[in-house]
């Protein structure tokens, strides 16, 4: 991916963390979306996703709805919610008036996006670098993530401890201290890397 777009979608999670006040981890998205005024259901109430989806977001009327597969488990139901808030928020054009996240399968464009957003918004890199947290399984449980999604923020993250990349620029700083209590009241003490 292009280092621009790759900094649009980080500075449009961060953006997103700050105009809805988040300030602790695990990012609760489902108040993100009531925030936003966006409906957030249930296939079972929708019954509009087709066997290989997990999510979709779709306009209706100016309303926007999220629909997720409630069969999945809570880390893959909070990740396939940030996602669809990621092609909401970063303006994805509708395709066949709707946005739809597959179980598998090829991934298009905006797709990728959206993953990278979800990811951002629900592990941020400064606050995990605040919290001095690195391996996977730290990463999943201090964000309600999978252990899948945590291996692939956890190894972009030692990418970032490498460089010494935090808090480089001013919406990553801004974040930073909207948790920074949070981050004060859970620091992990010492270097935890195994």
């Amino acid at each position: 991916m292009v280092y621009g777009r790759y900094k649009g979608i980080r500075n449009a999670a961060w953006q997103t963390l700050i105009d809805f006040h988040v300030t602790q981890l695990p990012v609760h998205v489902l108040r993100i979306a009531k925030t936003a005024g966006i409906r957030v259901l249930k296939n079972e109430q929708a019954q509009m996703l087709s066997d290989n989806q997990c999510g979709l977001s779709i306009l209706i009327d100016a309303q926007w709805f999220v629909i997720y597969d409630e069969t999945m488990p809570i880390t893959r139901k909070r990740f396939t919610v940030a996602h669809e808030l990621g092609h909401i928020f970063l303006g994805h054009a509708l395709k066949e008036g709707y946005h739809a996240r597959q179980f598998e399968g090829a991934h298009p464009e905006d797709e990728q996006e959206a993953n990278m957003y979800a990811i951002q918004l629900l592990a941020p890199a400064c606050v995990l670098w605040g919290l001095n947290l690195h391996t996977p399984e730290e990463i999943a449980d201090a964000c309600a993530i999978s252990l899948s999604s945590a291996q692939w923020r956890a190894k972009r993250m030692e990418e970032l401890y490498r460089r010494n990349k935090f808090l480089t620029a001013p919406l990553e700083r801004k974040v930073y201290r909207q948790f920074e209590s949070f981050i004060t009241e859970h620091k992990r003490e010492g270097d935890s890397r195994k």
